[in-house]
């Protein structure tokens, strides 16, 4: 046990620690947002990889509450000591496990590098002794690096054009204070984003359908599919036609070869979402400053990561057209790519300076919601008061038994 009061400590506007009450608190408002279950259906065998945070947090969320999902949820986070607070992801992942358990779903969670041969095996051998076969596969991961199993070397991604210097304003905060910024970055080299394709492209994606196939547990009418972004033009420099790019361009490819490996017996589908505030998304250049003007510009119109969840979780079981675009995509953007949006958020984006900041983008919005990505500035929560930080990871696959 070790209770006490813990204050924010920030690296410009990304915190380095987290609160255990504000971040159980964040789950449960995710879980108020989700969609009561329709029916008494029996939910489908699912594996979620990346199931703490963003987009995989509230896909495991919305399966659990609205679709019955029972199976596996795997995330890689840091526990908690006597002088440090845990991951956020920790903290979500134990108040997450809580709520299945009321709803009275068999699902648990594993803490370990998804990118590994070892977790591989342990999730494979839990779900096979468990469930014999799965029906989903959510693959929502997004890292700074990856060791690949088979060559032990380790690749390291990186955030930068390709082709030319990547000039923009940004927002950054100086002493909680909103101001435009500066952008400069230097294009990336071919080792830099061959790097970055290693690390958020398709090569483990296909390694976690080819360890289940090997097992035989995929079940007919299997379905997977992995998260990914487009976005604006106006972001495309520094995002689709960047490293990160190349590297979602790699991961569409992979859902290709997937589909076509699983010759009729199940499907492979990228899902292009929205823009969201979430921890991977903050550590991209410029996408602070043109989401808080994305907000600012489409108001209540603006839909979360548990709107996109339940929106593609209606797809998945048949409740709506799947919604595919020409190259094969499930598309939750329409929201955010509506042509008269883009055009006022391109608009706001030409005039945003000092003067026109507070009028053009949504920063206190923002930054409250960069905050509650770590448990900070949530309603309702009382920081003076002592919490505890070393909360223990939910119950292991293998107890589970």
């Amino acid at each position: 046990m070790s209770l006490r009061e813990i204050k924010p400590a920030h690296r410009g506007y990304l915190y380095v620690n987290s609160h255990p009450t504000g971040c159980r608190a964040v789950v449960d408002r995710m879980w108020q947002q989700t969609p009561d279950p329709s029916g008494d259906r029996p939910g489908p065998v699912a594996l979620v990889i990346g199931s703490s945070a963003g987009y995989g947090l509230a896909a495991t969320l919305v399966g659990l509450r609205a679709h019955r999902m029972r199976g596996l949820g795997i995330a890689f986070e840091a526990a908690g000591t006597e002088r440090r607070t845990a991951g956020a992801g920790w903290y979500r992942t134990a108040r997450t496990a809580e709520l299945a358990a009321e709803a009275g779903a068999d699902f648990t969670f594993l803490n370990g590098d998804a990118f590994s041969d070892d977790v591989k095996k342990e999730a494979v051998g839990h779900l096979a002794a468990r469930f014999g076969k799965i029906d989903l596969l959510i693959y929502s991961i997004a890292a700074p690096r990856r060791t690949d199993p088979l060559t032990g070397e380790v690749h390291h991604s990186v955030i930068k054009p390709l082709g030319t210097d990547y000039r923009a304003k940004t927002l950054v905060f100086e002493d909680g204070v909103p101001q435009i910024g500066a952008l400069h970055l230097q294009a990336a080299d071919e080792a830099e984003r061959e790097a970055t394709v290693q690390v958020m492209g398709g090569a483990d994606w296909q390694m976690w359908i080819d360890a289940l196939r090997s097992e035989d547990l995929l079940a007919d009418g299997f379905r997977t599919v992995a998260l990914s972004y487009v976005g604006s033009d106006i972001t495309a420099p520094i995002y689709r036609a960047g490293t990160i790019g190349a590297a979602k361009q790699h991961l569409e490819d992979t859902a290709r070869t997937i589909d076509s490996r699983l010759k009729g017996t199940g499907r492979a589908y990228t899902v292009v979402a929205g823009a969201a505030v979430t921890q991977a998304s903050t550590a991209i250049p410029s996408i602070a400053l043109y989401t808080s003007i994305l907000h600012r510009v489409i108001g209540d119109g603006w839909q979360g990561t548990v709107d996109q969840a339940a929106d593609l979780w209606s797809r998945l079981a048949g409740d709506a057209a799947l919604g595919l675009d020409d190259q094969g995509r499930i598309r939750l953007d329409g929201w955010e790519m509506d042509p008269g949006v883009q055009t006022a958020v391109r608009a706001a984006w030409d005039r945003v300076d000092a003067d026109t900041l507070a009028a053009s983008a949504d920063t206190g919005w923002f930054r409250d919601q960069v905050g509650r990505l770590y448990g900070w500035d949530v309603p309702g929560v009382d920081y003076e008061a002592a919490a505890e930080t070393t909360v223990p990871w939910p119950a292991s696959p293998s107890s589970a038994l």
